[in-house]
């Protein structure tokens, strides 16, 4: 399995040059730990002139942990060191010693700390290194990353998560991701509390059947036999783990009747197909989520591609509907997704093209060609996508 270069790689070291912290956050298993250990071996990198070695911790190894058992000591020890922490969120009570040897130490580099955990939810033990920390987040493979060596097919069903598409068949992935999905539910929750992993399994599997839709916590609430709070409280958890993502409405158009409700994503595809128990491209093309599911793909490229930008849906009580709104650098595109080959838009489509009016619209297919469609929309595919983004916004 060879090693495929990541997006952030620049930003990273971009980051640790000029920074005494940096946090790389994102789900398990997406590649954070094999990323880091790449950039530190390879030759020629800015990075060996910021520190004479380094040292990695792996937080859920119990010989790593029982080396902090007096953290002041070892890593003061390892001054000079870039000092990179595994699943940081593990022991959340390092954040005041870091915040006192980096301001000690004086200099950009000090550690590199990787968590399985969302900026936000990471700020809130780490408050103590505000103005000291840079945060990336690692998605899993973006589509432009995996450099045209696996079909959209494979990518549909297997999703981005390297063990999964990377995986010698079919068989092996899906295992994989069943594997994920227990480990998280069964292990990883045992950190979170008040949470029964039988319930969120419950919870998780209804949230793929109705990927992409607009969440009612109430309803939802009803179906479990929880109250919407804890409802309102797992989808919160599910997604500062980065299981799924929430698509907050568009409001900027106050004149109209926005739908208010979030829309709730998986956040990978192969994790939805596993979730309802569909083993190939053929299945998942069949089920009524096919078109839902790609448009999780998009978003999930959107979101590695532009971690800063706010994504947004637009809905509206007669009808208008785009998928989504992106402001990248203060400017706003329109983003609609086609599982389709020939795509097809709508009069709500248009009604909201209109109503947005924003510098660009695309229309985004999983075939490879892209052409006009009319003045200010164009049909393109993923990666075309990003080429377009780029270039609109140098203007």
């Amino acid at each position: 399995m060879g090693y495929f270069s990541r997006y952030i790689e620049h930003s990273l070291i971009e980051s640790l040059v000029n920074f005494p912290v940096t946090a790389v956050t994102g789900p398990r298993q997406c590649g954070k730990s094999t990323l880091v250990k790449q950039l530190l071996k390879e030759p020629g990198k800015p990075l060996s002139r910021l520190f004479s070695g380094y040292v990695y911790l792996d937080l859920e190894r119990p010989s790593d942990l029982g080396k902090l058992d007096n953290a002041e000591w070892f890593l003061g020890s390892q001054k000079g060191k870039l000092i990179c922490i595994d699943e940081i969120q593990r022991k959340p009570e390092l954040f005041p010693l870091i915040r006192s040897l980096v301001d000690e130490w004086e200099r950009p580099g000090c550690f590199l700390i990787l968590g399985s955990a969302s900026r936000d939810l990471l700020k809130q033990s780490s408050e103590s290194l505000a103005g000291r920390v840079s945060y990336k987040r690692l998605t899993p493979f973006l589509w432009t990353e995996l450099g045209g060596k696996y079909s959209m097919e494979r990518y549909f069903s297997a999703g981005g998560f390297p063990r999964s598409i990377l995986a010698n068949n079919r068989g092996i992935s899906y295992q994989w991701r069943e594997d994920f999905i227990s480990t998280f539910l069964e292990q990883d929750l045992l950190q979170w509390r008040d949470v029964t992993p039988a319930a969120m399994r419950r919870l998780w599997r209804m949230l793929a059947h109705i990927n992409g839709q607009t969440v009612n916590y109430s309803t939802l609430a009803s179906s479990l036999g929880i109250s919407s709070v804890s409802v309102k409280k797992y989808i919160d958890l599910l997604a500062s783990t980065y299981m799924v993502d929430i698509v907050p409405p568009w409001f900027s158009n106050l004149g109209k009747r926005i739908v208010k409700a979030p829309k709730v994503y998986i956040a990978d595809s192969g994790i939805t197909a596993t979730l309802l128990g569909l083993h190939s491209f053929e299945e998942l093309s069949g089920h009524p989520v096919f078109g839902s599911v790609w448009e999780q793909i998009v978003l999930a490229n959107l979101r590695g591609w532009y971690p800063n930008a706010e994504i947004c849906y637009y809905r509206t009580s007669n009808g208008a509907e785009a998928d989504f709104v992106i402001n990248v650098d203060g400017t706003v595109y329109t983003i609609e997704c086609k599982a389709s080959f020939s795509p097809v838009l709508t009069k709500g489509n248009y009604l909201a093209f209109e109503d947005i009016a924003s510098k660009h619209t695309f229309v985004v297919t999983p075939a490879p060609d892209n052409w006009s469609l009319k003045p200010n929309i164009d049909v393109v595919s993923l990666g075309e996508l990003r080429k377009r983004l780029s270039k609109k916004g140098k203007r």
